[in-house]
């Protein structure tokens, strides 16, 4: 297990100011765009930052322990004029592990239709009832109350629905706008694809599966005998045999699979097995994620 903690720490350096809920870290990269003017991007990243740490989401405050350490990793590709902006965000979260030092990953996602407006020192104000007309708060905003919901699910049986609830509505302000990424006909993986299918019924499989993986299986390894966790984890990896057949097109399950597979991976590659049915869970995870048969599950033993 030892390994297992050391392996898959998300390490982030953290603003340590007054915050709310999260505990985010921004970067933001143009290097791909050189010149010599950065200053924006700087710019950009400090208020990011505050906006994201220092905006009360929940209308809680907590204490830095309690709250959730997040990465927002923007690469921009395109300038056009003083404030057009063209980019992709890497979105990342990470929960602690009950009586470790571990903290697992929850969300691990790359957004690559993130177009935005920002003109340098400009307020960053976040209004649930409306479209910004900009962007860039909008997709942050969206994604914040996604780390939330998806945080709120680890804890409580669909403990994060009330703020996937308000992502949607984030999203349901931004149709109809010229910004890519928040329709249904772009593509199975966008911000519309995410949220809309985490809320669908046929979802609570995947969504009952964050708590059993996290609360009931992932909090009990710090035990000294690992054995009843690791068996709630690889049966609550198996309930997604229920979507072995159109987990192509269901974004929720994909992003599952990308941000656990090599969490799962290490905590099944050493430790005792005895209990589980790693037959099958190899076999469900090789059409999941095919892509690592040899890298990940034919090593398995």
């Amino acid at each position: 297990m030892k390994k297992l903690f050391t392996i898959f720490l998300l390490i982030f350096t953290f603003q340590l100011s007054f915050s709310q809920e999260l505990l985010a870290n921004v970067q933001v990269n143009a290097q791909q765009l050189g010149g010599s003017n950065t200053q924006v991007y700087k710019t950009l990243e400090k208020n990011l930052r505050d906006f994201i740490n220092n905006t009360s989401w929940t209308g809680k405050k907590l204490q830095n322990l309690e709250k959730i350490k997040c990465n927002f990793a923007i690469v921009i590709a395109e300038r056009s004029g003083s404030s057009n902006f063209k980019a992709s965000i890497v979105v990342q979260a990470v929960r602690p592990v009950f009586n470790t030092t571990y903290e697992t990953p929850l969300l691990n996602l790359n957004d690559t239709k993130f177009s935005f407006d920002y003109t340098e020192n400009e307020n960053l104000v976040f209004n649930e009832r409306q479209f910004s007309g900009k962007n860039l708060i909008d997709v942050i905003s969206f994604y914040v109350y996604t780390i939330l919901g998806y945080d709120g699910d680890s804890f409580k049986v669909k403990g994060g629905q009330p703020w996937f609830e308000k992502a949607q509505k984030i999203l349901n302000n931004s149709q109809n706008q010229s910004f890519e990424g928040w329709s249904l006909i772009e593509g199975p993986k966008t911000r519309a694809a995410l949220v809309d299918n985490m809320l669908k019924p046929e979802q609570n499989t995947l969504r009952n599966l964050y708590y059993t993986y996290h609360r009931a299986g992932l909090d009990n390894l710090g035990k000294q005998d690992q054995s009843a966790g690791k068996k709630i984890i690889a049966d609550a990896v198996l309930q997604l045999k229920a979507y072995e057949n159109n987990f192509q097109m269901n974004y929720p399950v994909n992003i599952f699979i990308d941000t656990k597979k090599q969490e799962i991976f290490d905590i099944f590659n050493t430790g005792n097995n005895a209990n589980i049915n790693m037959a099958d869970l190899k076999s469900l995870l090789t059409i999941l994620s095919p892509k690592d048969i040899d890298s990940k599950w034919n090593k398995w033993k």
